[in-house]
């Protein structure tokens, strides 16, 4: 049946007015991806610098960890999301990949930074995007004073901050034949293994652990305090333990041992006694009567 011209008309008008209200709200929808896409690279960056940058660069070479370029690359997607978010977890269940790492890095985990899934995925963009970040290159890091260095790791020196003297949790050669404590690691090694000057300047600013960041997140170093620091560390690297300074070590745990056995054995000999007597009285009166 043929329809009258001006339904036709209504028609190809009604046609045009869907297609032109169509067209009206694509049109701004590309500009919309891209302005969403560019704040969720721009959060990344800003995580990245917030977070990352204490253990990582993107084409500045390895810190503490890995250089992050390429990453996006080298591993699927899926699995950069999840241990981005929960990277002592993926360590824990014996990710394989997660255990190639930590034994590479000088067997040092990633810290959980409690990163959610959104944070996650603005990460994993920025580093999609193939922007670069680099570490201070050693040559322009102050030079600190190994001396000060020394004296605000035993406590003669306090820090500006209020901070604790290092020695209360870690030992370090060339300060005595006990070296310090022992709750956190011997920080003879840490110069090479947290990355040389650039990646251990990086760590002593950030203190990226959760031990750490709990301790000095309210009582930063200050950069003179970092440079003096990471000279004696550096300084500590060459010199090591000395022989004398081991053998010293092992006598005094060798004796500690002894000397508690000792006490332990005076003391519950006492004991022993302070039992039996009793029993015996008693036996000896069973027997009279």
């Amino acid at each position: 049946m043929r329809r009258p011209r001006g339904f036709r008309v209504f028609l190809g008008g009604l046609g045009m007015s869907v297609t032109t209200a169509l067209l009206a709200g694509l049109v701004p929808a590309a500009p919309a991806r891209a302005q969403a896409a560019a704040a969720t690279t721009s959060d990344g960056e800003a995580l990245f610098k917030a977070k990352c940058a204490v253990c990582h660069t993107v084409g500045g070479g390895a810190l503490v960890g890995p250089d992050l370029e390429g990453v996006t690359k080298r591993r699927p997607r899926e699995w950069l999301l999840h241990w981005i978010q929960t990277p002592d977890r993926m360590l824990a269940d014996g990710d394989p990949t997660a255990h190639q790492l930590f034994e590479q890095f000088h067997q040092i985990p990633m810290p959980n930074l409690g990163i959610d899934a959104a944070q996650a995925a603005a990460l994993v963009a920025f580093l999609e995007g193939g922007s670069k970040t680099a570490a201070a290159p050693a040559a322009a890091l102050p030079a600190g004073d190994p001396t000060v260095g020394k004296a605000l790791f035993v406590g003669e020196r306090r820090f500006e901050n209020g901070g604790p003297p290092c020695m209360g949790c870690h030992s370090i050669a060339g300060i005595g034949a006990l070296g310090g404590g022992a709750l956190g690691p011997d920080l003879t090694p840490s110069y090479n293994k947290y990355g040389g000057a650039a990646g251990l300047a990086s760590f002593l600013e950030g203190v990226p652990t959760p031990t750490m960041k709990a301790v000095w997140e309210s009582h930063p170093l200050t950069p003179a305090e970092r440079a003096d620091l990471r000279a004696f560390l550096e300084q500590a690297s060459i010199s090591g333990r000395p022989i004398e300074a081991v053998g010293k070590l092992a006598a005094l745990a060798v004796g500690g041992a002894v000397l508690l056995l000792a006490i332990a054995q005076i003391h519950w000999r006492k004991r022993l006694v302070a039992v039996r007597q009793p029993l015996l009285a008693r036996a000896r009166q069973g027997r009279t009567v």
